[in-house]
């Protein structure tokens, strides 16, 4: 909460911010009943907003980004709901002027950018592997109410709550912050714990040992325009040009890669729609699998889990990788209807929605076929060499995805080993890593409807919820 100056009234009037989903709602609450609609007034036209007075107790203002309404409210009302209605004084018919003796206060409320249809009471956030993701990128990586994307960030004393390094000390930490900041967390049936630390230096071992990916030769992009988090829902194509300029698809020769390729046309993306793998797609399965294991990616990944204790063998984490990526299960009415490495490599449509898609090679290739429509782009990453991260807007065959971050690249093993490392390691939650010397974040989510084995969650989905 922060003062405003108001002259002789300094001090006396008090802005204080809620973030709720995407609104953003400002209150301004007077202290000083002497404060005039006439100095009311003044203060918003030297912040370019023009007020006009409608009655005797309140006052109308205009702004291209705000819808300002000022109300006389009794002393005793603290915590009044942000509805711009006048409360009259107890005692007294609706349609009289309030009293200016006695403690009153002034109400002013202040909407952000709010379409009429958007004043209702915000949903809760429906379940992960919908329109979670989106939320989470939409709002620029960052939740003011929530620890997402904020880990032991400088203090900022204009934030309800906080995810330093001393809030537990003070207090006033965000309810989340255990559960996301949490240095230390254990996994699997091991009691061991995979540090923070050992996290970023493993992803940046990652980082260095994809020899596969692209190099920047390899791929042109047209990003074209970039648009604001609060206009991803919109739908509107802000780019006539495809984002894939040129890729050399000698790429696609590589091993890996054509392992990877041959697995996106087994899935029927529809939810609701059960997955019945024939015996060349399950050996397509293991091919993957077989051919990444090969790769340093994967070596490094592998010994680094031994040495924390996770896998005793390398076919013990072969046979688990399987099972959490490939393993099916219900997001829909029929049982096995889908994966985490359908939802997160493949994309699937749900509520006539695109949920996952998180895969650049599937992105190009669809676009070569003329079936994604790239829109636009909120977040380009700091890297100046591939693997980069993008978060941009897309038609996919008459359905939109809001928000789709993704890896532009990297080779198949990378993506598979960064996102398998934070499910491992932190099933659930945000995990932080380091590349080429940048953060990035990577948000998982359990399946928590069934398991495998001895009660281990499937992967739901994965995507980078940072790079800042």
């Amino acid at each position: 909460m922060r003062a405003l100056s108001l002259g002789k009234h300094e001090d006396s009037i008090h802005l204080s911010t809620l973030v709720k989903k995407e609104k953003v709602i400002t209150k301004i609450r007077v202290f000083n009943p002497d404060v005039s609609p006439g100095d009311i007034i003044f203060l918003f036209y030297k912040f370019s907003i023009m007020c006009f007075p409608l009655e005797t107790s309140s006052i109308f203002c205009f702004h291209p980004c705000y819808l300002v309404t000022v109300h006389w409210i009794p002393a005793p009302v603290q915590d009044l709901l942000l509805v711009p209605l006048l409360v009259p004084e107890a005692g007294k018919a609706e349609n009289q002027k309030p009293s200016r003796r006695g403690s009153l206060r002034w109400l002013v409320t202040l909407f952000f950018y709010l379409p009429a249809e958007d004043h209702k009471e915000s949903e809760p956030f429906p379940q992960p592997e919908e329109e979670t993701e989106e939320a989470l990128t939409s709002n620029l990586y960052l939740a003011p109410t929530s620890c997402q994307g904020r880990c032991y960030e400088a203090f900022d004393k204009h934030h309800q709550c906080h995810c330093n390094a001393r809030c537990q000390e003070f207090g006033n930490c965000c309810k989340d912050f255990e559960s996301l900041c949490s240095d230390r967390e254990g996994f699997s049936y091991s009691s061991d714990a995979i540090s923070k630390e050992e996290i970023q230096s493993i992803s940046e071992k990652i980082y260095r040992a994809d020899t596969n990916k692209a190099q920047k030769e390899d791929i042109v992009l047209n990003r074209q325009n970039r648009i604001s988090p609060s206009e991803t829902r919109d739908q509107v194509d802000h780019c006539p040009k495809p984002l894939f300029t040129y890729v050399n698809e000698k790429l696609f020769s590589k091993p890996t890669y054509a392992a990877f390729i041959n697995l996106l046309n087994n899935y029927q993306r529809v939810t609701g729609h059960g997955e019945h793998f024939n015996a060349q797609q399950l050996a397509e399965q293991d091919a993957f699998l077989r051919e990444i294991m090969k790769t340093a990616v994967m070596k490094e990944l592998y010994s680094f889990l031994q040495h924390q204790n996770r896998y005793g063998s390398e076919q013990e984490f072969v046979d688990d990788l399987k099972n959490m990526w490939f393993g099916l299960y219900s997001r829909g009415k029929e049982e096995g209807d889908s994966s985490g490495f359908e939802h997160v490599f493949s994309g699937e449509v749900k509520k006539g929605k695109v949920t996952g898609f998180h895969n650049w090679i599937r992105f190009y290739l669809q676009e070569k076929e003329g079936l994604v429509d790239y829109y636009s782009y909120i977040l380009d990453g700091p890297w100046d060499s591939y693997p980069d991260v993008l978060a941009m807007q897309f038609n996919w065959d008459g359905y939109y995805k809001e928000v789709g971050s993704a890896f532009i690249g990297s080779s198949p093993e990378f993506e598979f080993a960064l996102y398998s490392l934070c499910f491992i390691a932190r099933p659930g939650k945000v995990c932080q890593l380091s590349l080429g010397g940048y953060p990035l974040a990577i948000r998982t989510y359990t399946w928590d409807n069934s398991t495998y084995g001895n009660g281990k969650k499937y992967i739901a989905t994965a995507y980078i919820v940072s790079s800042t």
